[in-house]
């Protein structure tokens, strides 16, 4: 790879410059006018472009797939921006591997079209409805499911009642999948599959239950169809991709690179799917994914170690004001916390996985976390607590209540939440809100300051936990020393 230089002379991206760019980076071998579609994607983030995006291109560099193309495609206002960048440079992304001691660049090219936002999703309906399109893909959060307290579709949300009144004019990923599924049954076509790309456990078992339960609702013949005949695998997706900020742009333009919407990720992978689609997939397996038939161990291992664990990091360090994940690992106190954590209270709830050990997974998951070069900002791990909370540590903290296991990590991880929602980093600096309920938060976690019990009584997300007396003792134990004697002293009381 070129040295790097002042950005002056970086060559604008594009399918005509691929030949012009400098040397050491790689691009595509394959003509991608031939490309044909086989995919809709929707949530096109930095993720996606960094995982699936990334394994279909590594087979189309193989010559295999080339008829399963990604089309883009995105259900709200602000994906616009993202479209208008990268139909500007023909769909293609950089790609920046960071590990401790090097970085390698790739320009990858196997999306083809992003399709243009409405608010009706007319365009995305039509795109998915093309008999061609046998999968549709989609990164919209953990918290982006609808899901209620009880794990069924949450009807009462303002979404979910406009889709079920005007399937025609969907306003969600879900509605207009819904629809594009009616389209394709009345024409006698196939349906495609689900395939849910969130880091949430059993999502493909997630996504049918909320396209199933949402067209049942409207149109319950049309429900039974798709759940004849449509499949949603289950899989877990892992790479650690931090947010494109001016840093990343920058890298990018001295690399000799001209590229609105850059992608900078780990130098780690995986992709394990649940082989059941409808209408055949590409060969993930050649491009490295595990394809099983039980995905179930792999992801409760990694949302339980990884997920969990940036929820035990990403709280205490946006209240001790450090950036970023790496910083949260090289200090001390915050890592003999995470370490405690891991060993005590969470590895006892996370089986061995195709011979990984769980304490050899920690001792990845830990090298992972402490590269430098990775700046995954605290900021976007801590957001939509309300969702991974629930989604990923308070099903550890049943389970080890369940057990009789300690907890008291488990209810300082709590507690350090409830901390960061106030608002306020203890060098007087304010935290941003940072979750689609921050005032919610924000006035449970005021509130709770003299009087603990307030924040668990939010029955989202908490439901009954409120009344185990071994957490909420816990729990207000912990939120008082916060308060009183600080983060720092509440961490090492529980690490030493």
């Amino acid at each position: 790879m070129r040295d790097q230089t002042d950005g002056k002379d970086a060559m604008k991206l594009s399918d005509a410059t691929l030949g012009d760019l400098p040397d050491g980076i790689s691009t595509p071998a394959y003509d991608r006018s031939k490309l044909t579609p086989g995919i809709v994607h929707i949530g096109l983030g930095n993720f996606h472009r960094a995982h699936q995006a990334w394994y279909l291109h590594r087979l189309m560099q193989q010559g295999l797939a080339h008829d399963w193309a990604i089309i883009g495609a995105g259900v709200r206002p602000g994906d616009a921006l993202m479209r208008d960048r990268l139909l500007q440079q023909d769909c293609l992304t950089t790609l920046v591997e960071l590990d401790p001691d090097s970085a390698s660049v790739e320009i990858i090219g196997s999306m083809i079209d992003f399709v243009a936002i409405d608010d009706t999703n007319a365009p995305l309906i039509a795109a998915m409805s093309d008999p061609r399109i046998r999968i549709v893909s989609l990164t919209v959060t953990e918290g982006g499911y609808y899901q209620s307290e009880d794990g069924g579709l949450d009807t009462d949300h303002p979404d979910i009642a406009h889709d079920m009144a005007k399937p025609d004019r969907p306003v969600t990923a879900f509605g207009a999948m819904i629809a594009a599924y009616r389209a394709r049954r009345d024409a006698g076509h196939p349906a495609f599959t689900g395939q849910c790309c969130d880091n949430l456990e059993n999502n493909g078992d997630v996504l049918r239950r909320t396209i199933v339960g949402l067209a049942r609702l409207s149109d319950p013949a049309l429900a039974q169809w798709i759940d004849d005949n449509a499949r949603f695998p289950n899989a877990m997706v892992d790479c650690i991709v931090p947010a494109t900020g001016e840093a990343e742009l920058s890298f990018v333009q001295n690399l000799g690179v001209d590229d609105a919407a850059p992608v900078t990720h780990e130098n780690y992978r995986q992709w394990v799917i649940e082989d059941r689609f409808c209408a055949g997939r590409p060969p993930w397996e050649q491009a490295g994914a595990t394809m099983t038939d039980n995905v179930h161990p792999y992801e409760s291992m990694k949302i339980r170690v990884l997920n969990a664990g940036h929820q035990v990091l990403a709280n205490a360090g946006e209240i001790l004001g450090l950036d970023t994940i790496a910083d949260c690992m090289a200090d001390p106190v915050i890592a003999a916390f995470f370490h405690k954590v891991q060993t005590e209270e969470i590895l006892p709830y996370v089986d061995a996985v195709d011979g990984m050990a769980a304490l050899d997974y920690l001792a990845l998951i830990e090298r992972r976390f402490a590269n430098p070069k990775i700046r995954d900002t605290t900021r976007r791990v801590a957001f939509d607590g309300s969702a991974r909370h629930p989604g990923f540590v308070l099903p550890i903290l049943r389970d080890a209540l369940a057990a009789g296991g300690s907890i008291a990590g488990l209810a300082l991880v709590e507690a350090l939440w409830a901390r960061m929602c106030a608002g306020m980093r203890e060098d007087g600096t304010a935290i941003e809100p940072n979750d689609p309920f921050w005032d919610q938060l924000s006035e449970a976690a005021m509130r709770a300051k003299s009087q603990p019990s307030a924040w668990l009584e939010m029955r989202q997300p908490y439901g009954d936990l409120a009344g185990d007396g071994r957490f909420a003792d816990a729990f207000s134990r912990w939120l008082t020393t916060i308060w009183v004697d600080g983060t720092q002293a509440a961490l090492k009381a529980y690490a030493t």
